[in-house]
């Protein structure tokens, strides 16, 4: 069976570091291809389909930040951002618009190849179905929403990869710390939040759940039966 070739997009109007980049993700059996700002990136991602984007966040035009931005209204595909040292509120800003890693410049090409692979180790494992009953539940996590009780309810995207995660591990207990890392969120209470609101749209007695169950003084565990 051929290896499968993954293609990235590494946006960055550094000369030097975009093709310093290129040629090492090249010699590690990448095809790579590159754009020096937002707008020749859009094009190319128009006609093309990447696996994973490496895009700087301080660029001449369009930042980083927009374009992740406009990415990830339409498309999942995952995204590494390049920040400057020290600039926590990018990294922070562009974790909250969906990019899925980050690393500060200067950086080792050898960290950048680990958490690319890190990346496609996760996107590689089997796809969850379109739609999972839970009992009398129907998710749709393509269309976002979820039919109970003659009803249908809308879920957002926060709650759509709690419930990858929750539904790709049947029985594991994920602790309040485990989904905030999940939806980039550190308050224990925000995820309780979420947790009840999970229950409203999905359990028949939200106050006694049958999926979504506590685990006292652990999490959270979903059962699929």
């Amino acid at each position: 069976m051929n290896k499968k070739i993954f293609h990235i997009l590494v946006v960055d109007d550094d000369n030097r570091i975009r093709e310093l980049v290129k040629q090492y993700l090249e010699e590690n059996e990448f095809l790579v291809t590159t754009a020096i700002n937002a707008d020749e990136a859009k094009k190319k991602i128009e006609i093309i389909k990447f696996d994973i984007l490496i895009v700087d966040i301080m660029m001449p035009g369009e930042s980083g930040l927009s374009l992740t931005k406009d990415i990830k209204q339409s498309s999942p595909v995952p995204i590494i951002l390049l920040t400057a040292k020290g600039e926590t509120q990018d990294r922070i800003e562009g974790l909250e618009l969906g990019a899925d890693d980050y690393l500060g410049k200067p950086f080792e090409p050898k960290e950048l190849l680990l958490r690319i692979n890190n990346i496609l180790s996760k996107i590689q494992k089997p796809a969850l179905p379109e739609e999972i009953h839970l009992g009398p539940a129907l998710i749709n996590l393509k269309k976002l929403n979820i039919k109970a009780n003659n009803k249908v309810k809308k879920i957002n995207p926060q709650e759509k990869k709690i419930l990858e995660k929750m539904i790709g591990s049947p029985g594991k207990v994920f602790s309040r710390e485990d989904i905030g890392k999940i939806i980039n969120l550190s308050k224990e209470r925000t995820v309780d939040v979420m947790i009840t609101r999970l229950r409203q749209k999905i359990e028949t007695n939200p106050k006694n759940p049958k999926y979504l169950q506590t685990i006292r003084g652990s999490g959270y565990v979903l059962w699929t039966e």
